[in-house]
């Protein structure tokens, strides 16, 4: 095939879905024999794009299409295969598949672009099982650390522990890191997770930031007790507690310009039917463009909160597990991105993102830049999640041209 297949594309998006745990949608953690198998249908697929392809020491799979002078920076491109708990098939997912068409488009048609590119599936960019985000990109950027490899999941495997689970060992992580200068730059393609696109009827955007992201585990402790004897008036009711917190947490974000704030986990302990709860954790993730007014909103949240748990007689523990500054994409990108938005007939909106992305680690040590893709009323992490072959075809042809762009290619380009 020398054209861009969206029925291949559609199809391997179908594959992909297929390496999951049972469940509503897709769930696919990473270093588990899920991601596995994933990983070794992306790695046949980058093979027969002529990519060369290695596994990094912490799991990133890389395939390298070389250019005309294999000495110069790469033109990093894709996305990630790791996914959060009964997910869509598209997320992330999309920009490994279409990074992929155009290095087969490339093949095909024997385009060898002055820059070499490399095609990334970076291993865990949700951080749904570990709850740390970024681990391959960060890696690459150089800004993993120790500590992060002593994270655990649920069930008390360290990161460390997991990486050896799948034959790689975790000593050796600080070798995936690549140095300033290593990138020509990064460029993905992701589905935009909310309506904006659909509401402007655009295929595709350009994104211009990413916001920031704190997430926090808080405790609130009361005291547990017969759900039949114990007046309320005696009652130190950890679960009360929390639900006003968390209702006065959605009152001020709904007031906040700018920020998004989410309680997506909840725990409550004892956890009977009739007992008095006395202890609850939940989760808090707070975004924004701006870092001072995400972190004035959390201050002010936090001392109310403290002060809902002094009138209740409970007490209020909160830990940062994750903080995440914004980050915009370069100039440049932007600019060469919306040109190819015009001239493919689209109006090139600037969109920005307020979900996270590898991008956004990668950006330590290049430039990058991102495209939006249009997805059905703005539906993601969820199984309904869905785009359209026609508009997965665009996207991967916006693609293509910005890397063509980027990498400085002179030739003519015909897509049949």
């Amino acid at each position: 095939m020398t054209y861009i297949n969206g029925n291949r594309l559609k199809e391997r998006i179908k594959l992909l879905s297929h390496c999951s745990i049972p469940s509503k949608g897709v769930t696919r953690l990473a270093f588990t024999k899920e991601s596995l198998h994933a990983e070794e249908l992306v790695i046949q697929w980058m093979e027969q794009a002529q990519m060369m392809v290695r596994r990094d020491e912490m799991n990133n799979i890389i395939g390298r299409y070389e250019g005309e002078n294999d000495q110069l920076p790469v033109l990093m491109i894709g996305s990630h295969l790791d996914s959060v708990v009964d997910a869509g098939m598209f997320d992330g997912i999309l920009g490994v598949v279409s990074a992929i068409e155009v290095i087969q488009f490339l093949s095909d048609k024997e385009i060898v672009p002055p820059y070499p590119i490399e095609v990334v599936s970076f291993c865990d960019e949700e951080g749904t099982r570990f709850h740390t985000t970024f681990l391959g990109s960060k890696a690459i950027a150089g800004t993993l650390t120790d500590s992060d490899l002593e994270k655990h999941d649920d069930q008390g495997c360290s990161i460390a522990e997991a990486l050896q689970e799948i034959g790689l060992d975790p000593t050796l992580y600080t070798h995936a890191k690549r140095n300033v200068g290593d990138l020509l730059g990064y460029i993905e393609l992701h589905i935009e997770q909310g309506p904006v696109l659909q509401e402007n009827n655009l295929p595709c955007g350009v994104v211009t930031e990413f916001a920031g992201a704190s997430r926090f585990n808080i405790r609130i402790e009361g005291k547990a007790g017969h759900a039949g004897t114990v007046p309320f008036a005696n009652r130190k009711d950890a679960l009360t507690g929390a639900a006003e917190a968390i209702l006065f947490l959605e009152k001020i974000a709904k007031t906040t310009e700018g920020v998004m704030a989410t309680v997506g986990k909840l725990s409550v302990q004892p956890g009977a039917s009739n007992v008095i709860p006395g202890s609850v954790t939940f989760t808090l993730d707070v975004r924004d463009v701006d870092e001072k007014r995400k972190q004035n909103f959390v201050n002010d949240a936090f001392r109310k909160i403290r002060g809902i748990s002094l009138n209740r007689g409970l007490l209020f523990h909160h830990e940062e597990v994750l903080t995440v500054s914004p980050v915009k994409c370069s100039n440049e990108y932007i600019t060469i991105i919306e040109n190819v938005l015009k001239d493919n007939s689209i109006t090139p909106l600037k969109m920005v993102s307020g979900a996270g992305h590898d991008a956004m680690a990668v950006s330590d040590i290049a430039k990058v830049g991102m495209i939006f893709v249009r997805c059905k009323d703005g539906i993601s992490h969820h199984p309904d999640e869905f785009v359209s072959i026609q508009d997965m075809k665009i996207g991967t042809k916006i693609l293509l041209d910005t890397v063509l762009k980027i990498t400085c290619y002179k030739g003519d380009v015909i897509i049949d």
